[in-house]
């Protein structure tokens, strides 16, 4: 099992803020100090993470000694190939984050797409021989598959030490996401978990309007710290990682952290209460049956666009749908506002959804 500390909040490279199309070193300095003047140490990139491997060279390895930080790194198994080994990019990762060995090595973002890709370059061995070497000091995976596939990871590699999920208190019963089904799985294997998207991707701290004031009928406390007690508060969870990108969000998170305690019923109530307003936030009826966007002459991909949407009517208006928006854009999708009006997506849609005037209402929040 991993070596993880008493102090349970990661501090996640994902999110950081950017000047000139680069990581601003300046501006996360103050951020790493604060956290390892406050004694925590766990810092998680990822070999994809653009620039996030060198900004913690630089504003970490540079700067403390050895005995003052872990870092947690993955292997990008899909991007591997017979002119590009494990062995290169692990040993790219070394010089990328300025260390000698990795703490945590993880392949990043298993599930079943990715699984022919692992099979092939025996990732899983390869993670075990890299620790039997002394390059890194333990091994595991981060997962967005479900419970079959997790049981049958766990059950064929038990020296996995550790395993990185997706948990919070709306994803937990979410039939797409399974957070709860994924770690009762890794509760059976014992494995101990560190703990992704604790506030979904910033969804969870900044709430619509209606979840606030279930919040604040609590007392003063932030939506996100009860988000984090929530998850930090579960059985072999030894790290939360969050991605802090001001000293607002640093100062907010180590309060919640430096004096963690249970969630109580009153609170745990107030969360299923959350969560039925999400619930029963009225969406776009879309079942993603995509006849719309075949006859489409914009290529506008109708039922992703209803997705993001639905996320804003949900959650409120917040940056993670504007960001899948707009890679759908990237990828040569149509936007909202290209729509013609010409009907052909209508015609074809089984749930008569009125799909021309949804548009221009997603339009108004995306373009």
């Amino acid at each position: 099992m991993g070596n993880f500390t008493d102090k349970k909040l990661g501090f996640g490279l994902m999110r950081l803020e950017e000047k000139d199309g680069q990581i601003d070193i300046e501006k996360l300095i103050p951020l790493v100090d604060k956290f390892i003047e406050s004694g925590y140490s766990y810092f998680d990139a990822a070999y994809v993470y653009k620039g996030a491997e060198v900004a913690f060279r630089e504003a970490v390895a540079k700067r403390y000694p050895r005995d003052k930080y872990t870092i947690a790194t993955k292997q990008a198994t899909w991007l591997l190939s017979d002119t590009f080994s494990a062995e290169k990019m692990f040993d790219e990762q070394l010089e990328r984050l300025g260390v000698d060995y990795i703490d945590y090595y993880l392949l990043h973002s298993l599930q079943n797409s990715r699984m022919e890709c692992v099979d092939k370059f025996d990732s899983f061995n390869f993670g075990k021989a890299l620790k039997e070497q002394g390059k890194i000091k333990y091994f595991g995976f981060s997962f967005h598959g479900g419970p079959e596939l997790l049981d049958k990871l766990l059950t064929d590699y038990p020296f996995v030490d550790f395993v990185q999920l997706q948990i919070n208190y709306t994803d937990w019963e979410d039939a797409t996401i399974l957070a709860g089904a994924n770690y009762q799985v890794a509760l059976k294997h014992n494995k101990d978990i560190v703990v992704m998207e604790p506030v979904k991707g910033g969804i969870l701290s900044n709430p619509k309007q209606e979840a606030v004031k279930v919040f604040a009928d609590l007392g003063d406390k932030t939506p996100s710290s009860y988000a984090f007690r929530f998850v930090a508060g579960l059985e072999n969870v030894k790290m939360v990682l969050s991605g802090m990108n001001n000293m607002s969000q640093m100062l907010d998170n180590v309060s919640t952290f430096d004096d963690l305690t249970p969630l109580c019923d009153k609170e745990r109530a107030a969360l299923d209460k959350v969560n039925d307003i999400f619930r029963n936030t009225p969406v776009v009826p879309c079942t993603d049956c995509r006849y719309c966007v075949e006859g489409c002459p914009q290529k506008i991909r109708i039922p992703d666009i209803f997705k993001a949407y639905n996320s804003v009517l949900t959650f409120g208006d917040h940056n993670r749908p504007h960001w899948y928006y707009n890679g759908l854009v990237r990828e040569g999708g149509g936007k909202a506002k290209d729509c013609i009006s010409c009907g052909a997506c209508e015609s074809a849609c089984p749930q008569h959804i009125e799909i021309i005037e949804t548009l221009k209402k997603a339009s108004k929040i995306f373009d």
